[in-house]
C-alpha cells in the first residue's frame, strides 16, 4: 500500500458513509416531527457548507501543486479539472470555485507560493483579505460566492481605504453577507468609503459617478407601453425619491374604504407623472419660479457638513444619509449637502458625537418664491460666463454658502444652471452682484482658482457689519417710535384688522397676477431698490 492510501480510505470510507447517509434522508422524512425537520435541514446545510469548504481545499491543492496542467498535457485549468472531476458543478459554480481556490493558492504573506508545509490555504495571510475570507470559508461560514463578491469589493476599494482599515472593512462586509447575503454586502460601499476612506476619497469617489447617469430615449413596443432606462446619482436619486414619495403611497377610497389596488410600480409611475406636470404647468402658465419642490431629509454630524472648508477643498471626509424616503440610506457626500441646500428644502437632522440627534431642524425654504422671482427678472437664466440657459432651467445659488452663514438675499444670489452650479461647487468659485451693467448683467464671477474661500473671509464681514447696522437702524426707529395717534388703538378690533390684512394680500396677489414683465421693465422701478445695492458703511 501506497503512502497516501491510508489516508485515502479513510476518507473514502468517511464520504461514501455521508453520501449514503444523505441518500436515504427522504425515507425518514415523514416520520418526523416539524421540530425534527427543522434540526435535520440545519444538519445537512452543515454538511452542505463543509463539502463546500472540502472543495476549495481541494482545488487549492491542485493548483499549488501545478496538477491542472499536468493533468491535461499542458493545456489544462482549474476550471476545466473542477468541470471534469465534479460533474455537479457543470450546472453552475466550477468557475467560482476554480478562481477562488486559486487566489487562496497564491495568497502568501510575501505575496509568493509556499512550496513546503503547511498545505494550500493555512498559509494565507489572516490580517489580509484573502487570509480572513479563506478562514471563513474553511470554517463552512461563508460559501465561495460571497468570498469572491469580498475580494472584488475590497478590491475596488483598496486605493480609496486608509491602508489600517481594509481588514476591518474586510470582516464588515463578510459579517454582513454571511446574515444579509450577496446584495446588503455590495451596497455596503458608500458607507464604508465614508467611515473608512482616505480624506475626500468618498467626496470624489461620487463626483465621479455623474457620467454613468443616463435616462434613455422611449423604448416603444407595438404602440403599447413606453420603456425608458435609468441609472442615477446618489444624489438625483434624493432628490426623486423625495419628490414622489409623498405621492405614491396606497390611496385607499375615502368614500367607500375600497383598499388601492394599484400595484407599487403603477403608483410610482403615476406620482412621476403627477410632479412632472405639476412643475410643467407652473412654469408654463405662471412663468415664475416654482420654488423649491422637493423637501430632502438628510442626517449627518455637523463636523462632517463642515469638513473640508477649513482645508478649503470642500470635500472632507464624512457622509449624509438620506432618511425618511424610498432613498433611506443613500449616502450623500458632504459637498453634495452643501450643494443641495442652496436649491433644495432640506431638513437638517443634526447628529451628536455618539450619534444622538441633538437637533431636527425645520423644512428651511432657502429662497422664497418672490425672491426666485425677482431672480428671474434680473439675471434673465444662467449668470455663469458664456452660458444662454433660461430662468426656468436654472436654480438659486448662494454666492456665500448657506452652511457657511450667507444670507437668503438677493445681493447673495445669482442663478446657475444644474451644470454650472455644480461647477462652481466643485471649483469653489464666487460672484460679486452689482447694478447692471452696460450689457444688462448684474453678477460678475471670478473664475479664478478658488475664488470662494479667497473672498470668503471679507464677505462674511461684510455680512457681520450690515446685520450690526440694521439693527442699529431698527434701534433708531423704535427710539423714535411714539405710537398710533390717539383713538387708533381702540378704532378697530383685532377682526377688522384681520380683515384689513386679508383685503390688502389679496390686492397685491391680484397686482402680481396683472404684471407682465413683457410690458413692464424690472429695471424701470431700480430707484425703488437702492437698498439692495447699498454698501455696507
Amino acid at each position: 500500500m501506497s503512502e497516501s492510501a491510508a489516508p485515502l480510505a479513510h476518507l473514502r470510507e468517511v464520504l461514501t458513509a455521508a453520501h449514503d447517509g444523505l441518500a436515504g434522508v427522504g425515507s425518514a422524512l415523514s416520520s418526523l416531527s416539524s421540530g425534527d425537520l427543522a434540526e435535520l435541514m440545519t444538519l445537512v446545510d452543515g454538511v452542505r457548507a463543509q463539502t463546500e469548504a472540502a472543495q476549495v481545499r481541494v482545488v487549492a491543492e491542485g493548483a499549488h501543486r501545478g496538477d491542472f496542467t499536468a493533468a491535461m498535457r499542458g493545456e489544462g485549468t482549474a476550471h476545466g479539472w473542477v468541470r471534469m472531476h465534479a460533474p455537479s458543478l457543470r450546472q453552475g459554480g466550477a468557475g467560482q470555485l476554480a478562481q477562488f481556490a486559486q487566489l487562496v493558492a497564491a495568497a502568501t504573506p510575501s505575496g509568493e507560493w509556499v512550496n513546503g508545509a503547511p498545505r494550500a490555504g493555512s498559509f494565507a495571510d489572516e490580517e489580509q483579505p484573502e487570509g480572513k475570507v479563506w478562514k471563513r470559508v474553511a470554517a463552512g461560514e461563508v460559501g465561495v460566492s460571497l468570498a469572491l463578491t469580498t475580494l472584488r469589493e475590497i478590491e475596488r476599494m483598496k486605493d480609496l481605504l486608509k491602508p489600517e482599515a481594509i481588514p476591518t472593512v474586510t470582516d464588515g462586509i463578510l459579517d454582513v453577507g454571511q446574515f444579509w447575503g450577496q446584495g446588503e454586502a455590495r451596497k455596503l460601499r458608500p458607507r464604508l468609503l465614508a467611515k473608512h476612506g482616505l480624506e475626500g476619497a468618498f467626496d470624489k469617489k461620487q463626483k465621479k459617478l455623474a457620467p454613468g447617469a443616463f435616462l434613455t430615449s422611449p423604448i416603444v413596443e407595438e404602440a403599447e407601453l413606453t420603456e425608458y432606462r435609468m441609472a442615477m446619482t446618489p444624489e438625483q436619486a434624493a432628490r426623486l425619491e423625495a419628490a414622489i414619495g409623498p405621492l405614491s403611497k396606497p390611496a385607499p377610497n375615502p368614500d367607500t374604504g375600497e383598499a388601492d389596488l394599484r400595484s407599487a410600480g403603477q403608483r410610482r409611475v403615476e406620482a412621476l407623472t403627477a410632479v412632472l406636470a405639476g412643475r410643467a404647468g407652473e412654469d408654463a402658465d405662471h412663468a415664475e419660479p416654482g420654488g423649491a419642490p422637493t423637501v430632502v431629509h438628510v442626517s449627518m454630524t455637523l463636523a462632517e457638513l463642515l469638513a473640508g472648508l477649513s482645508q478649503g477643498d470642500g470635500h472632507g471626509s464624512g457622509a449624509g444619509r438620506v432618511m425618511g424616503s424610498r432613498a433611506q440610506q443613500t449616502m450623500l457626500a458632504p459637498s453634495t449637502v452643501r450643494q443641495m441646500a442652496c436649491d433644495a428644502d432640506v431638513v437638517p437632522v443634526v447628529l451628536g458625537a455618539d450619534g444622538e440627534v441633538v437637533d431636527l431642524g425645520r423644512v428651511t425654504r432657502l429662497f422664497t418664491r418672490g425672491q426666485r422671482r425677482w431672480l428671474w427678472h434680473r439675471d434673465g437664466g444662467c449668470t455663469f460666463p458664456g452660458c444662454t440657459a433660461p430662468a426656468a432651467w436654472t436654480q438659486a445659488h448662494h454666492l456665500v454658502h448657506w452652511v457657511d452663514g450667507g444670507a437668503s438675499d438677493l445681493t447673495n444670489a445669482a442663478l446657475l444652471c444644474q451644470r454650472h452650479h455644480t461647477q462652481v461647487h466643485q471649483q469653489r468659485l464666487i460672484a460679486t452682484v452689482h447694478p447692471p451693467d452696460a450689457d444688462g448683467r448684474s453678477v460678475t464671477w471670478d473664475l479664478g482658482p478658488d475664488s470662494y474661500d479667497r473672498e470668503l473671509p471679507e464677505r462674511l464681514a461684510e455680512f457681520a457689519r450690515a446685520k450690526r447696522d440694521a439693527a442699529e437702524r431698527r434701534r433708531r426707529r423704535r427710539k423714535l417710535d411714539t405710537g398710533l395717534p390717539e383713538g387708533w388703538g381702540s378704532a378697530m378690533s383685532e377682526e377688522d384688522l384681520l380683515e384689513l390684512g386679508d383685503e390688502l394680500l389679496a390686492e397685491h396677489e391680484l397686482f402680481e397676477d396683472a404684471f407682465d414683465p413683457d410690458e413692464h421693465d424690472a429695471w424701470a422701478t431700480w430707484g425703488a431698490h437702492d437698498d439692495l445695492w447699498a454698501q455696507p458703511a
